[in-house]
This record gives C-alpha cells, structure tokens and sequence, in this order.
C-alpha cells in the first residue's frame, strides 16, 4: 500500500489546513502567511509564479495610488477645442483607448474620451462637429487611494480609468485597471506597447559585468553566454533566478547558477527588473 499515489494525501491536507487557518484570522501577521506560502513553494505545492502572484496579491493592499499611476509629464490627452482630424490622428498615434480631454489647461479635466465611441461616431455616417459631443464624466481621485480599494472601485464602476489628483488639485497622473493588475501579475504587454530592443537586454558593464534584464528571454540569454540554461518552465531569465532563489528577492541577493553568479541590481515589491551578472573565467 505504500505505492498508493493517495498516501500523500494527509500531508497535503495537513498543509492546507493550516494554511486555511492562518487566512482565517489565526495567522500572527501578515509575514506568517507568507512564510507558509513560501514553505509551500519549497515543498513544490505552488508554481513561483504563483506565488509571486499571490505575494503581488497582498502587497497592494499597502501600494497607494502614486505607487502605480502614470506620471502627468507621460499622459496623453485631448484639447477640447481640438480640430476632430487632430483627435483622430492622436488616437491613432498613440493606440490607447482611452484619453483625458482638458479645457483651458491640463488641469481643467472634462470627461474621458473612449477610442471606440469615436470609431462608433464616424461609422454612423454622422461624424461629431466636436469632441464634446462622445465626453463620458472622468472620475477624480486622490494619490493617497489604496490600491485594493480602488481594484474593488473598477469591478463595481466597470470604469478602467481614474485621474489622479495633488493635494493643490492639479493633475498628477492617471491609473487604470491594468496598471493596477500589473502590480499583482507583472507587466501586461499589449500589441501597442514598445518592444525593448534585444540589444538593450544585455549590456556590457566595467570589470567584465553584465547588466541583465530580467525579463530577457532564456534562449537569448544562452546565446549570447553560450550557456544552456533550460526554459521550460520559465521564460525570462528572471524567472530562472528567482525559483532558484526560492522566494521574491530583494536588491543585493546573490546566486551561482554554474560559472554565473547573478546579484539583484533592481527590484520591487513584485517582481525582479535587472541583475549584474558576473561570469566565471573558463578552466
């Protein structure tokens, strides 16, 4: 009977039991949580990706809205009293499918414009005199919003866009539904974003180091090191390291992986950004 697949079965249970306990309300704090979560991990019950995901998960309910948004100097938004043919090529331009629409300044917001109210607009055959005309009322928010809060707000609201307001009033960036996302799962790549150069994923440091992206694909990294590092269960390079870690590293841990020893250049709260990468002389 000791051959029976179900003989683990207790132990599995064991785990989720405490686990289910912790979750809810006997865990300590917070980190207990995470310590089983990470033990869990370790025990080969959660995927790395799992777990940063649920890590991501817990860290938003302590992010704020600043943490997140993207910057005033970075967004791109619509005068009202801009020509409709001005409107269209901005759109197309940027590929967003959402934008603020300013009066007088950028600070004086009047609504939202949607892409696809305007592409609905001129496919009637009765084209807008103005852009006044498809508006949808923008909803303003403070920097200090929790981002949990504000997930829960985009469920309820179906609205994905929020403009983000100072302490004086003034715009000082905007968020949406995605932005918030990627702080629990890691960038969301659409077919409008800038694809980073392969060169840039590598760069060549002083000394003899390498500054590596962590999300530089593994087939290229091998090719570029002549390593043979397997992609099978991860993609990227960071993703490599950090199982091989065993949980989300901070800036400055270290790890050999063969003749490379990689040390955390850049990270945050959800994942990895860059590694220095030192290379062991051959013999």
């Amino acid at each position: 009977m000791s051959d029976d697949p179900n003989s683990t079965l207790p132990e599995r249970r064991s785990w989720f039991d405490r686990l289910g306990q912790m979750l809810s309300g006997e865990a300590q704090n917070r980190e207990d949580v995470l310590d089983e979560l990470r033990t869990a991990h370790s025990n080969g019950l959660l995927s790395a990706d799992t777990l940063r995901m649920i890590e991501g998960a817990i860290a938003v309910s302590d992010q704020q809205v600043s943490d997140a948004m993207l910057p005033r100097a970075q967004i791109v938004a619509i005068d009202v009293d801009a020509p409709m043919a001005d409107v269209i090529a901005t759109v197309i331009e940027s590929g967003h499918s959402r934008f603020p629409v300013h009066g007088e300044d950028r600070d004086d917001i009047l609504g939202i414009l949607l892409a696809k109210d305007l592409l609905r607009a001129y496919g009637s055959g009765e084209p807008p005199a103005s852009v006044r005309e498809l508006l949808r009322p923008a909803t303003l928010i403070p920097e200090s919003k929790r981002l949990n809060v504000l997930l829960k707000e985009f469920r309820l609201s179906r609205n994905h866009m929020a403009i983000v307001m100072d302490e004086y009033g003034g715009v000082s960036g905007l968020i949406t539904i995605e932005d918030v996302l990627e702080q629990i799962v890691g960038e969301i790549d659409d077919e409008h974003d800038d694809t980073q150069d392969d060169a840039a994923h590598i760069t060549a440091l002083p000394e003899g180091e390498f500054r590596v992206d962590a999300l530089t694909p593994i087939d290229e990294f091998n090719s570029h090191f002549a390593s043979d590092f397997p992609d099978d269960d991860y993609d990227t390079i960071g993703g490599l390291v950090t199982d091989a870690i065993g949980h989300l590293p901070e800036p400055g841990e270290e790890l050999s992986l063969g003749k490379f020893y990689f040390r955390v250049a850049s990270a945050d709260a959800r994942r990895v950004h860059s590694f220095v990468l030192g290379v062991a002389a051959d013999g």
